[in-house]
């Protein structure tokens, strides 16, 4: 887990109103021990809010339970152990997840997807802070802090009766609704650094390959987003990462008549600067700011040097005597 510079613990990234909302929520709730129900779409990062969350105020172990993956006659066991000769099989006692995350949090992960039986117990342990082992005849007591998550509609869900109203009215504490990518594009930039910085410090994407991830609404978000960076330097020989390098499904969404592609469709030669690495302020900069924070920051290494800059960017003289007259830089 990376530690922001805000001191908290999570890899939340991003500048956005959005992002910096969630951020100030999380330290006040670090300092609770409250349900906390996550809402958003899948690839939104909720397990990072809610480690975050945790690690605002770390006490005890954190537990990520996967419930779309508690399927099966073992799933109560799964969750609250059991002791032994329970059932077949149990030649020995086992402690559940739920009591390995005894005086911390349970992160229960898409919780849409528990089977309703295990509601009813999931339930129990909300009100009364314990539960009962598969073959035990005693309950037993447990002090774990409780955050949920989940892409589904849990109000509608509830209301259909496909998840217990009573649990929904218990989890329904504290909600954090995480925006989708889509909504929150500023923070592309940023992000993309960031992964990068993750897999390939060697990598930079240049401004068209920038405008391309810009211009694409991310259906996986910022899951779709890591894996197509990890992706792209795995499969990249180069420093940079340019619109070929892109996943098809990207290329294939790219409206026709954005200017990458029209000018790709008239097979036009186009002289693209390469993203250098910048500041984290530039993550809410758009191509235009980017193009010139770029050339600056090639002018600066360079110490005025406009044939060397040139070179650093990869582009020709005129195309940068060009740019510096477009965003009137004087060097």
């Amino acid at each position: 887990m990376e530690r922001s510079a805000n001191g908290l613990g999570h890899s939340l990234v991003g500048q956005s109103p959005q992002i910096c909302e969630i951020r100030r929520l999380i330290g006040k709730l670090g300092r609770t021990r409250a349900p906390v129900l996550l809402l958003g779409e899948s690839g939104t990062g909720k397990e990072v809010v809610a480690r975050g969350i945790y690690n605002a105020n770390p006490t005890g172990e954190f537990v990520p339970i996967d419930c779309g993956a508690l399927v099966g006659p073992l799933v109560e066991s799964e969750l609250f152990g059991h002791t032994r000769g329970a059932f077949t099989g149990a030649a020995e006692a086992k402690k559940g997840l739920v009591e390995l995350a005894d005086g911390g949090t349970t992160f229960f992960d898409e919780i849409g997807d528990l089977p309703l039986d295990m509601q009813v117990k999931l339930l129990r342990l909300l009100q009364e802070h314990e539960f009962r082992p598969v073959g035990s005849l005693k309950q037993q007591k447990v002090n774990i802090r409780v955050i949920a998550a989940t892409h589904h509609d849990l109000a509608r869900d509830a209301a259909r009766g496909t998840f217990r109203q009573d649990l929904y009215y218990r989890l329904n504490i504290v909600t954090l609704r995480l925006s989708p990518l889509r909504d929150r594009k500023q923070d592309i930039p940023e992000l993309i650094e960031h992964f990068l910085r993750r897999f390939g410090k060697d990598h930079q994407v240049t401004p068209d390959t920038l405008q391309a991830m810009m211009d694409y609404d991310w259906p996986g978000n910022v899951r779709e987003l890591q894996n197509s960076i990890e992706r792209m330097v795995a499969l990249n020989t180069g420093p940079w990462l340019h619109i070929a390098d892109l996943p098809s499904s990207l290329q294939n969404s790219r409206p026709s008549d954005s200017p990458v592609a029209s000018a790709a469709a008239a097979g036009a030669e186009t002289e693209s600067l390469p993203l250098l690495c910048l500041p984290p302020r530039s993550a809410g900069l758009f191509l235009p700011a980017v193009e010139k924070e770029t050339i600056l920051k090639a002018l600066a290494e360079t110490r005025g040097d406009r044939a060397k800059a040139a070179q650093l960017l990869g582009i020709g003289r005129t195309t940068l005597y060009r740019k510096l007259k477009e965003y009137k830089i004087e060097s």
